[in-house]
């Protein structure tokens, strides 16, 4: 997915015009704001789904809760590829405009739905629009004036401390004043306004590859491969993890995986090059940011659940907290993330981004280690939330800035996209084994599967691992430029 050029280069000897000497221009900070709303869309969603889980577990009287957001997850992780490949061939704000679209439409029939069934059936159609995170990265580069690709880049980045502040409180008042239903309702508000916004203010990239076919046997073989994967994990416990069901969809994913590598080095235009995965300093960078992101996002879910379920001796160990007072206890880790995140973006001019990586991940270790020890109250929250947040908004922060030093201008697109599936794969697998593992100390009533407080820490303890090996995994990154050393892609005057 290489990218070339059909316009003309930007003459970047030409003087300054008078919107860039004056400052970002009101063009440039509306076409920001579109691609912010675009990056938040996913973590939004995500978060008003962590929240409500817990309503739609209980009113649909379901064991299988964690396919409420895996399916979300697994649908736009198969997505991505195709999506990556249309926008380099039709261009990026078409192709947002069209997953937005469906995604719009995945999200009218689970905010209509009237069994579980529907419901996620829904959700999985809404996770087609999950690329488009990837897609706003790589468009900054193109549509942005040289001197703001970088800053762009970096606030597009920083998002995540934004939805992580504000968006348990919105979350929260959704869900206490209109419950699941709500919040169903919402995401499909925040689609069309995603929408709208990108319709209206963001210019199409002039970036384009030479018309060449799409890759389907590529893409169906690593998407069902992966589904596969998750799919058995999801049901081992069901089935025993030595069962012919287990090792069958576990095997046949693995196949299909296997033979997706082949058919992509054989195939003239493949969706995934192998030659990129091949050069060390980016597998490596890809690996290690996608652990670290991908055990983040699995954690989210399970303290959400730990806030949010009830509170039953001997049948659930959750806290039974309001979605707004869970906002409350978690915005000092918000507020932390975002200053952190922040201080990273300048930092990683003058710092080797491998250690402000690695520190986050040391302390993301650290921070659910306690965690795991201490998650009752108010106040042990707050203790491990204050180690925790630094953490992530350094992982969060750093990934794409470790992605821009790895590679080059023209493999930026390809390179955001490629983290961001490996990051859906490890969300969608350590999510699954998270709920695994607090099944195993759980109990099933009425049809809803509880978790007790055993199961809470085990899986705690469990992402904390997660968390150590990626910060283990930096070791093996070679050093990759820093920001001030990194040449930004072509962008648009």
């Amino acid at each position: 997915m290489s990218q070339t050029s059909e316009t003309s280069q930007t003459d970047t000897t030409a003087p300054p015009s008078a919107e860039e000497r004056t400052g970002l221009g009101v063009r440039h900070a509306l076409a920001l704001l579109s691609l912010l709303w675009a990056v938040a869309l996913m973590p939004i969603v995500s978060m008003l789904s962590g929240n409500a889980q817990a309503e739609i577990a209980i009113h649909f009287r379901t064991t299988q809760i964690a396919w409420f957001t895996l399916s979300t997850a697994l649908a736009g992780t198969f997505a991505t590829p195709f999506v990556m490949k249309a926008a380099a061939l039709y261009g990026k704000k078409r192709v947002i405009v069209i997953i937005a679209t469906l995604g719009m439409a995945g999200d009218l029939v689970a905010a209509l739905s009237t069994n579980y069934e529907t419901l996620l059936v829904g959700r999985s159609i809404a996770g087609i629009y999950a690329p488009a995170a990837p897609l706003a990265f790589s468009m900054a580069r193109d549509v942005f004036p040289r001197r703001l690709v970088g800053p762009a880049s970096g606030f597009l980045g920083g998002s995540v401390g934004l939805v992580g502040l504000g968006g348990p409180f919105l979350s929260g008042w959704v869900i206490d004043h209109h419950g699941f239903r709500g919040a169903l309702w919402f995401m499909v508000i925040s689609t069309v306004v995603c929408l709208a916004l990108v319709l209206a203010f963001v210019p199409e990239s002039p970036v384009r590859e030479t018309r060449t076919r799409m890759d389907w046997v590529g893409g169906l073989l690593l998407g069902g491969g992966l589904t596969a994967i998750v799919y058995g994990i999801g049901e081992g416990t069901h089935w025993g993890w030595t069962s012919g069901k287990f090792l069958a969809y576990v095997g046949a994913g693995m196949l299909a995986l296997i033979v997706f590598v082949f058919v992509e080095r054989s195939v003239a235009h493949p969706l995934l090059p192998m030659s990129i995965l091949t050069r060390r300093p980016v597998w490596t960078v890809l690996l290690a940011t996608a652990v670290a992101a991908g055990a983040i996002n699995a954690v989210g879910l399970l303290t959400q659940l730990l806030a949010l379920m009830p509170n039953i001796p001997g049948v659930s160990g959750g806290l039974g907290w309001s979605a707004t007072k869970n906002a409350v206890v978690l915005a000092p880790m918000s507020v932390t993330t975002i200053a952190v995140a922040v201080a990273a973006g300048a930092l990683a001019r003058r710092i080797d981004p491998r250690i402000l990586l690695g520190l986050g991940g040391i302390l993301t270790t650290v921070g659910f280690a306690i965690g795991s020890q201490l998650h009752h109250t108010v106040g042990e929250f707050a203790v491990w939330g204050l180690v925790v947040g630094p953490g992530v908004g350094l992982v969060m922060a750093i990934t794409p800035i470790m992605i821009i030093g790895a590679v080059s201008p023209e493999e930026q697109a390809l390179g955001n996209g490629t983290q961001f599936l490996l990051q859906g794969v490890a969300t969608a697998v350590f999510t699954q084994l998270v709920f695994v593992v607090m099944a195993r100390d759980g109990k099933v009533l009425q049809g809803t599967q509880f978790y007790l407080d055993s199961g809470f820490t085990n899986a705690l303890w469990l992402v904390c691992g997660f968390c150590a090996v990626g910060a283990v995994l930096v070791l093996l990154t070679p050093r990759v430029k820093r920001l001030d050393e990194s040449v930004v892609g072509q962008a648009a005057g």
